[in-house]
């Protein structure tokens, strides 16, 4: 792993020439990066010490950019004003695969210093200060599936999309021949990620044609989603230099499995060097923390599974879980126990791959910190194949139907403010409206001639 990339180092990359560029950037609602390439004369004399300005509908607008009514915190009622983005230097790292580049993640403020309470990354730290005062720290690990093609950007653009070829003509989990073709990306991805300061566990192929599966070591809650989102950018940003398309998609094809973001998650003592789950699935903090996690499963779906085509990934016998229930390493559950001493932790299955991280751990945290502190009674452990019993609790099926959990908990609102509830329900009903006013190829396809 290279070295911690501080101020003063930058300075100095950048006097002697070896940095010209700082990516100034933070999350979106989507968990997109956001921000401006600032050369590193001008980052070290201006954004440096006062960070840097950006218009506060960055945080209102959808995945076209289009500035979308009814939002209270930044609209054409608002001017839409700036806010700032103050560099976390904590997060300051070199990026290897663009040239002579550096990138920091910031924090948003207000114009009179107030933090922005609807930035993901906000959302986050706001839980992150709830368990520490209880005396816990999280740590949480992102297993992220994703598809590769044959294409670049712009021929899957021009083709609508439509028959892309992926690397692969067979379900390739875990084949090592198979993989052995696409290392020409895979590799660069895994490589640069360690460069960056980014640990990687291992790469894989997954149960999809061209699906591949990276698994990032587990870390610090916050210092995890920030890994992720720059993670998932650069692997968008490699494939793009390697003559290659990506997509994060949940459900990028019918007949095909989806695309997971299997969320890994533990408590820890304050200093971060024991695990508090230690003790087995069989104590008190671990049983109330999973207890939790199921509570608000339904609730706090919309975090987990964010867009219209996060719900088609919910299917059968797909390795995406249908039902809100828990087992010892079963895969056919919504939460799977795994690990034993300090390594015993719960999988969240739900999230899928188009998930924003900061908002799917605070969502996590959220859950378990309510389990914990309502002492909730854990459920005893399913046996079989949860695909079909038919009396378990049921993901959402559509998004509507997580909208509609999400804006109706009570404890949601108690736990993370109504404002940001409202903010994010009117967000995901907005999206939802677009969808419902698209003419698909489906409806083309059974509709035109027959109907």
């Amino acid at each position: 792993m290279p070295a911690p990339l501080t101020p003063d180092r930058l300075k100095r990359l950048i006097k002697q020439g070896e940095i010209d560029t700082v990516l100034t950037v933070f999350p979106d609602m989507a968990g997109r990066l956001m921000g401006k390439r600032v050369t590193g004369n001008f980052f070290v004399d201006e954004v440096l010490g006062n960070g840097m300005h950006a218009c506060a509908y960055l945080l209102t607008v959808d995945l076209e950019m289009e500035p979308l009514p009814g939002f209270q915190m930044a609209s054409w009622g608002s001017g839409y004003q700036d806010f700032k983005a103050l560099p976390d230097f904590s997060t300051l790292r070199v990026i290897p695969w663009l040239e002579k580049t550096a990138l920091v993640l910031c924090d948003l403020v207000t114009e009179h210093g107030d933090p922005v309470e609807e930035s993901p990354r906000r959302i986050l730290k706001k839980q992150l200060t709830r368990a520490q005062k209880l005396g816990y720290r999280p740590k949480m690990a992102s297993e992220l599936e994703f598809y590769l093609y044959q294409e670049t950007y712009q021929s899957a653009h021009q083709k609508n999309y439509h028959g892309l070829q992926p690397v692969s003509e067979y379900l390739e989990d875990y084949h090592i021949l198979q993989t052995t073709k696409e290392e020409f990306v895979v590799q660069a991805i895994r490589n640069g990620m360690e460069q960056a300061g980014i640990p990687v566990e291992s790469s894989k192929g997954e149960w999809g044609k061209g699906q591949e599966e990276i698994n990032l070591r587990y870390a610090d809650a916050l210092e995890m989603a920030d890994r992720h989102v720059i993670y998932k950018n650069g692997v968008k940003e490699i494939a793009h230099q390697k003559g290659v398309a990506v997509t994060f998609m949940a459900k990028p094809h019918a007949d095909r499995a989806g695309s997971s973001f299997h969320l890994h998650s533990s408590l820890w003592d304050p200093a971060g060097r024991k695990s508090l789950f230690a003790a087995g699935q069989d104590s008190p903090l671990f049983k109330r923390y999973l207890a939790g996690q199921l509570a608000w499963g339904r609730a706090l779906c919309l975090w987990y599974a964010p867009t219209v085509n996060s719900y088609k990934r919910y299917q059968s016998g797909s390795f995406a879980p249908t039902r809100l229930v828990w087992a010892e390493d079963n895969r056919t559950c919504g939460f799977r126990v795994v690990g034993e001493g300090s390594s015993l932790r719960v999988e969240n299955r739900t999230p899928g791959a188009d998930a924003n991280p900061y908002l799917a751990f605070a969502a996590t945290i959220a859950a378990g910190l309510h389990g914990i502190e309502k002492k909730l009674t854990l459920s005893p452990s399913f046996k079989g194949n949860a695909y079909e019993d038919a009396k378990l609790p049921q993901v959402p099926r559509t998004l509507p139907e997580a909208i509609e959990a999400f804006e109706r908990s009570s404890d949601l609102k108690e736990v993370f403010g109504e404002g940001i509830i409202r903010h994010y329900a009117h967000a995901a009903r907005l999206e939802q409206a677009a969808y419902d006013q698209a003419v698909t190829d489906w409806e083309l396809r059974r509709y035109f001639e027959r109907i």
